[in-house]
């Protein structure tokens, strides 16, 4: 491979760390009565550990060091051409001590985001088994766990970002590897040179040539880790929103709902058309406050995905067709809210929202205001 088609899948891998920065992108879930928000769910709730849940890729220690240039020990011929040896090698020996400071700083990056997540992990871990023996609604305890919980995923985050700052600086090492080949070429066309020039100029191509394939090593391992990393937080990031409602609740539905289907884009149907001839999987009447639809909720959902994977929902909310105009929109107003609070819960259990669709109409047949669930 030529240097600069080397440069090209270096420069083409800097893209691709940036293009997966996207873990600080996403908001942590609440306690404090605030929205929960998250990234579209992909993990198992209740997972913690095994292959799919390491923090970082087994890579290791990356490489050794790259043995420097000394410069003095060339450019000392005294022809005119000897001086642009002494430059090059000076500028050699420069990035040679940059990639062997940036392979350090990789293997220490490596060794800080896996202290990171031991830490991380041993916090959830914590809240995981209290939940399943249960616990009282809220538990303060809980609380506070999962507030540190959240710092040190965001200390993740901050990890991805490092590497992604260490990345461009790699980078910047494959553009001097480049810069310095074409100078080497250039120079070995110069007339006035001897024999030893000639000599030199080609020991430093190949220290050169070195120097790159230690860049690309770097660059691919740090592909490597960017990538599992910001998809490994999005992952919990899901986990932490599902912590939420369970802490909330005092204890652990089961997976997410995500992991029990298939993508698949629901359509819309509008109002008018949202309950005709059509079975409800579930109908939850707001017939009293803090009606407890949270765990009967999650089992019909999750049996309607472990029949048909593909399945996506329709969620209505209907209001009581008879009364006053006033009555009618009262209510609608009122169960509109009760559906968007539905769908948040939904949410949290790890079903993607947009596998969801949420739609409002009025029903004779209503007695109370109801959101009701359509499977198709």
């Amino acid at each position: 491979m030529t240097v600069a088609s080397r440069t090209f899948v270096l420069v083409s891998a800097l893209a691709l760390l940036a293009a997966c920065e996207t873990a600080d992108e996403t908001l942590f879930p609440s306690l404090t009565g605030e929205d929960p928000a998250g990234a579209a769910p992909q993990s198992e709730m209740i997972a913690i550990g095994g292959d799919d849940s390491v923090a970082v890729e087994q890579l290791g220690p990356l490489g050794v060091d790259q043995p420097v240039v000394v410069a003095g020990n060339y450019g000392n011929t005294g022809t005119v051409v000897s001086q642009k040896v002494r430059d090059i090698a000076g500028e050699l020996e420069t990035l040679q001590r940059a990639v062997n400071q940036n392979r350090h700083a990789f293997n220490n990056q490596i060794a800080t985001t896996e202290q990171n997540a031991q830490r991380y992990y041993a916090t959830i871990a914590a809240i995981m088994a209290r939940l399943q023996i249960g616990t009282t609604p809220g538990n303060p305890v809980l609380v506070s766990q999962f507030d540190v919980a959240q710092t040190q995923l965001e200390q993740l985050v901050n990890d991805v970002a490092a590497f992604n700052t260490l990345g461009s600086a790699v980078a910047s090492n494959a553009a001097t590897s480049s810069y310095l080949s074409n100078a080497i070429d250039g120079t070995l066309r110069l007339s006035g040179a001897v024999e030893e020039d000639h000599r030199q100029l080609q020991d430093l191509d190949d220290l050169n040539d070195r120097a790159i394939v230690s860049v690309e090593r770097t660059m691919g391992n740090l592909n490597a880790v960017v990538k599992r990393q910001t998809n490994y937080v999005n992952t919990e990031r899901t986990r932490l929103a599902q912590l939420a409602l369970a802490i909330s609740n005092g204890r652990l539905y089961g997976p997410a709902l995500a992991d029990m289907g298939t993508q698949q884009a629901p359509a819309i149907y509008s109002g008018e058309g949202a309950l005709a001839g059509r079975q409800a999987l579930v109908v939850i009447r707001f017939d009293r406050p803090n009606v407890a639809y949270q765990e009967p909720l999650y089992q019909a959902v999750s049996a309607a995905l472990e029949r048909k994977p593909s399945a996506v929902f329709d969620l209505v909310a209907v209001a009581p067709a008879g009364g006053s105009a006033g009555d009618v929109a009262l209510a609608g107003n009122q169960v509109k809210r009760s559906a968007e609070d539905v769908l948040r819960t939904l949410t949290e259990m790890g079903l993607p929202s947009d596998r969801v669709s949420i739609s409002a109409t009025t029903s004779f047949d209503a007695q109370a205001n109801e959101v009701r669930i359509f499977v198709r």
